[in-house]
């Protein structure tokens, strides 16, 4: 089952009261979101997006269907959008999980996971069918902007052999079509002592093709930016990034909009997880929180 980071931290720094509409933009599994509705009650209204269909149907299990609740597939990014669309006002307040659940990864059948179990996975990586795939990006993306993708999203210092060896394996052997074949060419890609076998070789580079095929910082930014039109005044956001690029777009945009007035930092320096929550969920160990007040 997917465990909910930083669940009471985040309870706080969005305060939800009887009442309230809040909104998840990444419901996932529905962790946080049921903590979120017992807060609001009865009365209060929800909306619970995701990119992954898969990931609503597994929340409207673990959520009870109610009147006010809402869960659609979309993009948080097109929150102004939706609202508009759905005719649902602005909410008092925003929750963000960028994080990647074992769920998503382990089950997906669209090659997120660099495991043996997903090895025949097709190399998709993208959330929904509107994003190009991942194995076909590979097949026209030059060698030179491969490697940058690779260092720039994904902090790999060996992006300049992974892009050559993938360069030469799309050649040769007919492309990169499931995650087995990517992990592989990475993995005989780089030396053997890499990391000193902290990590799997494969890791920063799924992680840089994911981050691409899906816009993830370009989704990030704009919401950002729409902060006006998604929250009331008053109105709390909450974002729990795992990712040293993630946290810098959110930590630059709320400087941002201290500079001009218009929103409170809830925090100075982002929340981290405790040693016990690391120990029982280790997923928790990169997250950082950040919250802001809208003015």
């Amino acid at each position: 089952m997917h465990v909910p980071v930083l669940l009471q931290e985040v309870l706080e720094m969005l305060d939800p009261r009887p009442g309230d509409f809040m909104i998840d933009g990444t419901v996932d599994g529905g962790g946080h979101a049921a903590a979120v509705l017992d807060a609001i009650g009865s009365k209060g209204r929800f909306l619970g997006l995701d990119l992954d269909e898969a990931m609503l149907v597994d929340c409207k299990t673990r959520i009870a269907p109610r009147e006010g609740v809402t869960l659609l597939v979309g993009n948080y990014a097109d929150l102004p959008e939706i609202l508009a669309r759905e005719r649902m006002g602005k909410a008092n307040g925003l929750l963000l999980d960028l994080g990647f659940s074992s769920e998503q990864i382990e089950h997906s059948g669209r090659g997120f996971s660099f495991s043996e179990a997903s090895r025949n996975e097709p190399l998709l990586m993208t959330y929904d069918d509107s994003r190009v795939p991942v194995r076909d990006i590979l097949k026209t993306i030059s060698e030179k902007d491969l490697a940058d993708v690779l260092f720039n999203l994904g902090g790999e210092r060996g992006s300049r052999r992974i892009a050559r060896a993938i360069t030469l394996r799309r050649h040769k052997q007919g492309g990169i079509m499931t995650s087995g074949d990517l992990a592989e060419t990475v993995r005989d890609a780089l030396p053997r002592s890499y990391e000193h076998g902290r990590i799997d070789p494969a890791t920063r580079t799924f992680q840089a093709l994911r981050i691409m095929a899906n816009g993830e910082l370009e989704n990030l930014q704009k919401v950002l930016d729409s902060l006006d039109d998604i929250l009331v005044p008053g109105g709390r956001v909450a974002i729990i990034s795992f990712h040293s690029l993630e946290d810098r777009i959110v930590k630059q945009a709320f400087r941002g909009k201290v500079k001009e007035s218009k929103l409170e930092l809830l925090v100075k320096k982002p929340i981290v997880a405790t040693r016990k929550e690391i120990a029982e969920n280790p997923r928790s160990r990169s997250a950082k929180l950040r919250g802001g007040k809208l003015l």
